[in-house]
């Protein structure tokens, strides 16, 4: 305890102003974060239409070669991702709590990303497993998050 007895009310008083800016600032830079992201995924939508328009009409048409549809796959992805991590932003700014679910989701699509255009010729020996534990450990942790929401509602349901 302070001298003041009180010292926790007097530091919540000082620095209740300077909160306030920072609470602001953060506000400030989830929005050009967001306008940013929104940015980039609109460049990299027009970058999956340009590809697929090319890929499709260069000979031969309308088929597309193995390498040709990972990239697009990839990017594909890619563009999810973005709009995952737009949504996020956007519900922080709503809400100002993280939702780990979409967390989650963001990191699965991306690790779904990188094996989908890994060419595991050219990986070192053991990083096939290590991908494996990743993707193991974020369903697992999807589970249990999905898992323990649900038995929060049980809990929370009124008997009848």
């Amino acid at each position: 305890m302070g001298l003041c007895g009180n010292e926790a009310d007097l530091s919540a008083i000082k620095g209740a102003p300077l909160l306030r800016v920072l609470d602001k600032f953060e506000d400030f830079v989830h929005h050009i974060l967001l306008i940013m992201l929104a940015c980039v995924v609109l460049l990299a939508t027009f970058e999956l239409g340009w590809f697929i328009v090319r890929d499709v009409f260069t000979p031969p048409m309308f088929l597309l070669e193995i390498d040709e549809m990972l990239k697009l796959f990839g990017q594909f992805l890619l563009v999810l991702i973005g709009l995952e991590l737009m949504h996020s932003v956007k519900v922080y700014i709503e809400d100002r709590e993280y939702h780990l679910e979409s967390v989650l989701a963001v990191a699965l699509i991306a690790i779904a990303r990188k094996i989908i255009t890994l060419e595991p010729k050219e990986l070192p020996e053991g990083s096939m497993l290590g991908i494996a534990a990743i993707v193991i450990a974020l369903i697992a942790g999807y589970y249990l998050l999905q898992r323990s929401r649900r038995e929060a509602r049980l809990i929370a349901r009124p008997n009848p």
